[in-house]
């Protein structure tokens, strides 16, 4: 099965080479293309629009030819030549300029560069980056540093529609990588509520534990892939788990059932996003819908879309 191509957002920050660096490696190793983005907010031409409205679009070819300057100059001898010289600069609000160029290119992938407020700031943090990542078909890549190769995926999952295609993303990545694969389950705390009846522990988590051996486990498919279970606070504990074991990368499905529905969230997909030492993978918000839908018999299905 091919790879559909991928696009990054770059700008003119350590970070947005790290995301370059990231998609271009990924795309050599799938075979396919990878496309440079760079959004430029039209401030400027905003301003001329009022003051001088016959020079508003000289303002923002100037103020796009300076962006461009500015990013090529970051990326020369960072990724090939060829991927900076088609660098495509595109004026508008980052996160619509991304999903419009993953659109135009039917792409597989969007790989942004996270972290200190820079490319992760303006792009998925707070509501744009939970919009990308929600109302697009596209996965999205963030990535945290310049870390390659990528030798081990962590993919966190709960007992809900969204396992299967995290499970298919993180096996596809891991044989696309050669990368070692743990799929790890969470169980949380039994929440302790006033005047309500005691559960016994052990049973309850019993009880959890055969949930995902008979919904989870059977979906994981790459025989060579460890699976785990873990106690504890979903996000503190992927944290916890990617640190310990040293993840190259975490995929996680948005939009579950179960915890995972609340995992990328406001607050929480930006705390979690601060505290992994790793880039993370997140799969669209309906991804549980398209990977359970039913196909004809001998049609493999073809989610996640980077596919």
């Amino acid at each position: 099965m091919s790879w559909k191509p991928i696009v990054v957002g770059v700008d003119a920050s350590p970070e947005g080479a790290w995301a370059a660096t990231t998609g271009a490696a990924l795309a050599k190793a799938a075979g396919t293309t990878c496309h440079l983005v760079h959004a430029t907010r039209d401030v400027v031409s905003a301003v001329a629009l009022a003051e001088l409205p016959e020079r508003a679009e000289q303002f923002t070819a100037a103020q796009a030819a300076q962006a461009r300057e500015q990013v090529e100059r970051r990326l020369w001898g960072v990724v090939p030549p060829e991927l900076v010289k088609n660098l495509s600069i595109r004026v508008g609000r980052p996160a619509m300029a991304l999903k419009e160029a993953a659109r135009q290119l039917d792409a597989g992938l969007i790989v942004l560069g996270g972290k200190h407020h820079s490319l992760l700031g303006r792009w998925f943090a707070g509501s744009t980056g939970v919009d990308v990542a929600r109302t697009t078909e596209v996965p999205v890549l963030v990535t945290v540093s310049a870390r390659t190769p990528i030798r081990r995926i962590l993919a966190p999952v709960d007992v809900s529609g969204a396992a299967q295609p995290t499970i298919a993303a993180a096996e596809r990545f891991a044989q696309l990588l050669g990368a070692e694969l743990r799929v790890m389950s969470v169980l949380e705390p039994l929440p302790v509520l006033p005047d309500a009846p005691t559960y016994p522990t052990t049973e309850f988590y019993n009880m959890l534990e055969e949930q995902v051996s008979k919904q989870v486990w059977p979906l994981v498919k790459m025989a060579s892939a460890e699976k785990v279970i873990r106690t504890g606070v979903p996000g503190e504990v992927i944290a916890e788990e990617a640190a310990q074991w040293a993840a190259d990368l975490v995929v996680v499905g948005s939009h579950g059932k179960g915890w995972l529905d609340r995992l990328l969230i406001g607050s929480v997909t930006e705390r979690l996003l601060d505290q992994l030492p790793t880039s993370l993978l997140v799969l669209p918000a309906f991804a549980h819908v398209k990977a359970h839908e039913a196909v004809p018999a001998g049609v493999p299905n073809q989610y996640p879309s980077f596919a």
